[in-house]
């Protein structure tokens, strides 16, 4: 399959921001909520909200990659979404949650962005042989219309988040929603067959521009969408904190808007800062993977610079391993997020070309 550069262009950006957010989660000295627009500050809160771009983007981009892998061969296409999601659930399960809370006796489980594309994967491998427009209906409508379903009902994992003690040493935290987080990958698939026009610019350029004027008039009007209405009170903040999980129809709109004008401006683009973005979109599992490592190696490191022993950590639900008081300011979160970009940059180039050699070896698609 001939690569499209902007869809690595664009994945790069947004693996690229996915690191800032995390980074800030494990080292940020605040414990303020990024979020929460009475406490926040203007550079915090965008520094949380520029990443709501990743989630969605990776999401509808991995459904426009499944479509583009899969025109040829159908039997194929459904065995290798079938063996990738399973590979990216038992992933998340494992490597991934352990990368991320570095807890040896796993108290805490907790299903992200990964097993949500794993889910829907193998959802997707079941729905091949429907054509992409009804497809498309099916996604928009799970992007519409999951904000009205209520819960209280047994399929409320299917639309909602949890968190469970499940015992008093190990919790369970459900956080993307299989159908909302599905309905944009549908969506990414159905739009497969834009990606393969020649002037698509001009097209994405158009989709971005209307997602974004819808969100504006439905979050102006203030009826539906999102499940919290913006007040006056820090009316600009309080207009642009949508709610990512579930995905509202508000936050996939000005979400995936973004994505698409990023998109048009990535059309026929070759120059030093695509190519550098393109290293990180060509191979995004095994950045995933290495990032989460480097900024965990860079808190501990902080943490003993601080004057903490390894007695000092502290693991389980919801603790990276940091001590009590430790952290650094916004700008230094901002300046070890660059440094982490800059040392996965040589893993990434030896990766991609290690791949573009042995395009023989199967096994290297699943990273």
């Amino acid at each position: 399959m001939k690569r499209i550069h902007s869809i690595d262009i664009v994945r790069g950006l947004v693996m690229i921001l996915m690191a800032l957010d995390h980074t800030r989660d494990l080292m940020h000295a605040s414990n303020i909520n990024p979020l929460d627009v009475d406490k926040t500050t203007p550079l915090l809160f965008f520094t949380r909200w520029i990443t709501h771009l990743c989630a969605p983007t990776f999401v509808f981009l991995s459904g426009t990659s499944a479509y583009l892998g899969s025109r040829k061969d159908f039997l194929s296409a459904r065995r290798f979404l079938v063996t990738r999601g399973l590979w990216l659930i038992i992933l998340e399960v494992t490597l991934i949650n352990f990368l991320f809370w570095a807890d040896i006796h796993f108290r805490i489980l907790f299903l992200q962005v990964i097993f949500a594309i794993g889910a829907g994967f193998l959802l997707l491998s079941l729905l091949l042989r429907v054509q992409a427009r009804w497809l498309a209906v099916l996604g928009l409508v799970l992007i519409a219309g999951h904000n009205l379903v209520k819960g209280g009902g047994p399929f409320d994992f299917l639309f909602f988040t949890s968190i469970t003690q499940v015992t008093p040493h190990f919790t369970f935290a459900y956080l993307y929603p299989v159908l909302p987080w599905f309905g944009i990958m549908l969506t990414g698939f159905a739009c497969g067959p834009l990606f393969l026009r020649e002037h698509r610019g001009r097209l994405f350029l158009g989709i971005g521009v209307a997602a974004l004027a819808l969100f504006a008039l439905l979050r102006w009007i203030n009826r539906y969408g999102d499940p919290f209405p913006w007040t006056a009170d820090h009316a600009f903040l309080s207009f642009m904190n949508v709610t990512k999980n579930p995905p509202s129809l508000l936050y996939t709109l000005v979400t995936l808007g973004i994505m698409f004008l990023l998109l048009a401006a990535a059309e026929g683009r070759d120059n030093r800062f695509t190519r550098f973005l393109e290293v990180y979109g060509r191979v995004p599992m095994y950045y995933y993977l290495w990032h989460i490592f480097l900024i965990h190696t860079a808190m501990f490191i902080m943490d003993f610079a601080l004057g903490f022993g390894p007695k000092d950590l502290v693991f389980g639900p919801f603790l990276f391993g940091n001590p009590p008081g430790a952290g650094i300011s916004l700008g230094g979160v901002y300046l070890v997020w660059i440094a982490v970009v800059a040392v996965a940059y040589p893993i990434c180039v030896r990766w991609g070309r290690y791949k573009a050699a042995h395009r023989e070896n199967v096994w290297l698609r699943y990273l």
